[in-house]
């Protein structure tokens, strides 16, 4: 049984681009990247804050693992204390879907906040505000106020 190897100059092409398909992942993802803040104190900005919240709050609310490690724990005390009630919602059930507004930071205060509607069936809607810290590491759900 003969065995040829393989060309030289196509080896050494494919450990090339493999490698520099490597770097540029890494140049993109590794820890630089993720040190890199637009807030020069390193605070969240308006744009973090509504991806978290975007996230954080989906469809139709925040899964068990957001709830137990994306929400402080002054909020979960609050919440543990609402029987009946979804305090991260303001609501009793599972909405349609949810939609989060425009983001306000108050970078002195260190703190950002948007207005979460709910939207039922029915045509119905309700809002309330979530507010996030700004130096929050991870980044978590402060509060709600559910009196809009």
């Amino acid at each position: 049984m003969s065995r040829t190897a393989p060309h030289p100059t196509r080896v050494t092409t494919a450990v090339a681009a493999c490698a520099a398909a490597l770097a540029l992942t890494l140049a993109a993802t590794g820890p630089a990247a993720a040190t890199v803040r637009s807030d020069p104190n390193g605070r969240h900005t308006a744009a973090e804050v509504h991806r978290f919240l975007t996230g954080f709050y989906g469809h139709h609310g925040p899964t068990r693992y957001q709830r137990d490690h994306q929400v402080s724990a002054h909020l979960k005390d609050r919440a543990a204390h609402a029987d009946g009630y979804d305090l991260l919602l303001c609501a009793q059930n599972a909405p349609r879907s949810i939609t989060v507004g425009k983001v306000t930071t108050a970078q002195s205060a260190g703190v950002g906040w948007a207005t979460v509607t709910t939207h039922w069936d029915g045509g119905t809607r309700r809002s309330f505000t979530a507010y996030v810290g700004l130096d929050s590491r991870p980044i978590t759900l402060q509060d709600v106020d559910c009196a809009l």
